[in-house]
């Protein structure tokens, strides 16, 4: 499904920032859906390789093993992760949209995990309290296309530098883990935000120009931020 431009913001006052390599791996899987932004780690490839057999297994989803001999495994790896966490949640978002309003249902949790000041809340509360049944039914209607998942933003820790070696060989820098990690990112489908800590890498981030999602098109919006 291609990204929707300008998604609007759910109303959620907070996210979930990175939590180690492995804590908030797969946070996005279990928050998104209900509004709530985090972010993933992307230091960890194999560990990354193996949420993502087990997120498919999990789903339904189909699995081919991306070998770590294989060429440009670190970046496809995270691509391949990075694609299917946006496609699950995307489905997630669908299913949430499609369910009644009624006591305990995806799209009622979802507005009222809402902060009361935020917007999409206030008119859910109106929906509530409105009497016209034509009314209530344009209001749910506004809703649900109001119910958005929240970002899945990544991290890359810049003085993750290593560099990489094939048999024996060292290979270009492009292959070094932030590179190779930030490239994995910029492929995605993923339309989100990275985060770069723990100090300066003016290479890595110069590298961030060689992809076109990071550069505005001809409206201002930016898919990667």
């Amino acid at each position: 499904m291609e990204h929707e431009k300008h998604t609007p913001r759910s109303g959620h006052t907070f996210h979930i920032p990175v939590m180690g390599t492995g804590f908030s791996i797969d946070t996005p899987l279990r928050v998104a859906k209900y509004g709530i932004s985090s972010v993933v780690s992307l230091v960890d490839d194999v560990l990354i390789e193996q949420m993502r057999k087990f997120h498919c297994h999990r789903a339904g989803e189909p699995y081919e093993e991306i070998d770590g001999t294989e060429e440009d495994a670190r970046a496809k790896r995270i691509t391949a992760y990075l694609n299917l966490v946006d496609h699950l949640v995307k489905k997630q978002v669908t299913d949430l949209q499609a369910s009644p309003f009624e006591p305990g249902s995806e799209i009622t949790r979802y507005f009222e995990m809402l902060p009361q000041a935020a917007a999409p809340r206030r008119l859910y509360d109106e929906m509530l309290a409105c009497s016209d049944p034509d009314e209530k039914a344009a209001m749910q209607d506004k809703l649900r296309t109001l119910a958005v998942p929240g970002s899945i933003d990544v991290n890359i820790m810049t003085k993750l530098d290593c560099a990489t070696y094939r048999a024996g060989k060292k290979l270009s820098k492009e292959f070094n883990d932030g590179m190779a990690a930030l490239r994995g990112y910029a492929k995605s489908t993923l339309q989100s935000a990275i985060v770069f800590s723990a100090g300066m890498n003016q290479q890595l981030y110069r590298y961030a120009t060689q992809f076109r999602d990071f550069f505005c098109d001809e409206s201002g919006f930016i898919k990667k931020k």
